[in-house]
């Protein structure tokens, strides 16, 4: 094939040098039939595409190379197979050519596969308040110097683009809950369709066209919200391209490089406080004079007003153990132990655990995400203390049990005395009645007199929780008297006077009568 420098040289010899086409052909050692084609298409590269790939050794293998091929490109993508163990796995049912024949055809699979599956788009309008997006995402950062691959849920308004970005641990459905409300609450309202894809938090079953089987649970939240739910066709992520966008953009922008932190409560704290920055700074994309703030400011207002916080749990049925623990996501929680041997539900959030029995809370905890945990709450075992005040010395759920000031140097100096475990359980039960500050504050009082037995410490709370003294009732003016008494002990010396037993004045009546004529009575 002619390379562009010898169909210069042609080009320049017989146009500029008026050279006969026998001469430049003695030159440049070429045929007349090919520079009589230079000189005629008057072109300056020629290129050469073969009609026929003759593939002598690949050529009957080709059913079972689609075949292979195809299974793999149907896998996730890290199960793929590389293109030389595909060649190996041909080499076992007989294949006797090279690699690189296989790798050749591949390659020419792989295009005109590409090229059969590409389609046209249709860019999307959207009105203020009509729709918002949403979607999940891992990415990797560094929690408290630990390598962490959060999942962070992604919300974005279709018409100003503003954008919510939110890490959790999971992507479970209380996640899902909670993202929704803190975007909510983020946003100021909520918008009229809610975009998705098929997300198994969501959908529970996926019919011909648009009808979708939506999870109970996902449809109360979004009747809370009054959000009509859409979900995509399955592998068209373009029909929710907006925040499929967004995805790439916060992955380089906010996680590139590893952003570290103390807690995912300080990442989001950052992450919220990016968005509103990244939304400040640019412009939107097709208002192009203003930025994505100013037009979410105007959309504001043609949101639905946020509904406050939905109640958004995961139920879970539990039994209790004889150690007052519950299991849930392969840790353990204590509960109330009057809760023993009972069932109870376990409704979890996405930051805490709740736990109910008979229509009340027998035990709270803040949620645990790691594996193998015991989260003990000391009070949960007050009661069987009780029964057993030996406990309190070695019992796993107090070993670390942080009292505060006074009760810990009353529990101290109980320690060294007999029968000081039982005082110290007593003055422990008065905390699931009067609190724990109240004890505290009687621990103290106790301590300021120099003594710290339960039954002090008891008795300074009893005396605490007496009623005060009432107040003084007015006297309505209809039952006010006209001439109140006057109360004067020295009148009654008149009593005291040696007139024959009689005081002057005082008539049959006695010495009332005479106190009634002095006004007295």
């Amino acid at each position: 094939m002619l390379v562009v420098e010898t169909i210069a040289k042609i080009r320049r010899a017989y146009f500029q040098d008026k050279k006969p086409i026998k001469q430049i052909c003695r030159e440049l050692r070429l045929s007349r039939n090919t520079v009589r084609r230079v000189i005629r298409s008057g072109v300056t590269e020629f290129s050469y595409e073969r009609g026929v790939q003759p593939q002598p050794k690949i050529g009957p293998w080709k059913v079972d190379l689609d075949r292979m091929l195809a299974e793999n490109a149907r896998k996730q993508k890290r199960d793929r197979l590389t293109r030389i163990r595909i060649f190996e796995e041909l080499q076992a049912l007989g294949y006797e050519g090279g690699y690189d024949a296989v790798r050749r055809y591949a390659s020419s699979w792989t295009r005109t596969e590409r090229a059969a599956s590409a389609a046209a788009y249709v860019p999307l309008s959207f009105d203020p308040g009509e729709a918002y997006q949403f979607d999940w995402s891992h990415e990797v950062v560094l929690i408290d110097g630990v390598t962490t691959t959060v999942k962070v849920a992604h919300v974005r308004l279709c018409y100003s683009r503003m954008l919510f970005v939110r890490a959790y641990p999971r992507e479970t459905q209380e996640m899902v809950f909670d993202a929704h409300d803190k975007a909510f609450a983020f946003f100021g309202g909520a918008c009229a369709r809610g975009i998705y894809d098929n997300m198994k938090t969501a959908v529970d079953a996926i019919f011909v066209g648009r009808d979708r089987a939506y999870n109970r649970r996902f449809q109360q939240m979004c009747g809370h919200y009054l959000v009509d739910p859409v979900a995509c066709t399955p592998a068209s992520g373009w029909e929710k391209g907006q925040v499929e966008n967004q995805v790439g953009v916060v992955r380089r922008r906010f996680f590139v490089p590893r952003p570290r932190f103390k807690s995912y409560a300080e990442l989001n704290a950052w992450l919220e406080d990016r968005c509103v920055a990244w939304a400040k700074r640019h412009p939107h994309p097709e208002l192009r004079e203003r930025t994505t703030w100013e037009v979410f400011e105007e959309e504001r207002r043609s949101l639905v007003p946020y509904a406050g916080r939905f109640d958004g749990f995961h139920a879970v049925p539990a039994s209790v153990s004889k150690t007052c623990l519950v299991r849930f996501d392969s840790n353990r929680y204590s509960v109330d132990a009057r809760a023993v041997g009972r069932a109870v539900e376990i409704r979890a959030y996405a930051e805490r655990i709740e736990i109910w029995q008979d229509g009340k809370i027998v035990g709270e905890h803040a949620r645990a995400f790691g594996r193998g945990q015991d989260i003990y709450n000391p009070l949960h075992y007050v009661p069987v203390l009780t029964r057993k005040p030996g406990a309190l010395r070695n019992g796993a759920p107090f070993k670390d049990w942080e009292l505060p000031a006074a009760m810990r140097r009353v529990q101290r100096k109980l320690g060294r005395v007999p029968n000081g475990d039982r005082q110290m359980v007593e003055i422990l039960s008065a905390v699931l009645t009067d609190g724990l500050d109240a004890v505290e504050a009687a621990c103290a009082e106790a301590l300021r007199e120099g003594v710290h037995s339960s039954a002090v410490v008891l008795n300074i709370l009893a005396r605490r929780r007496e009623p005060a003294p009432p107040l003084t009732i007015a006297t309505p003016d209809a039952l006010r008297l006209t001439c109140e008494p006057v109360a004067d002990c020295r009148r009654y010396d008149s009593l005291r006077r040696p007139d024959h037993g009689k005081i002057a004045g005082a008539g049959h009546d006695g010495p009332a009568q005479a106190l009634r004529n002095e006004g007295g009575l």
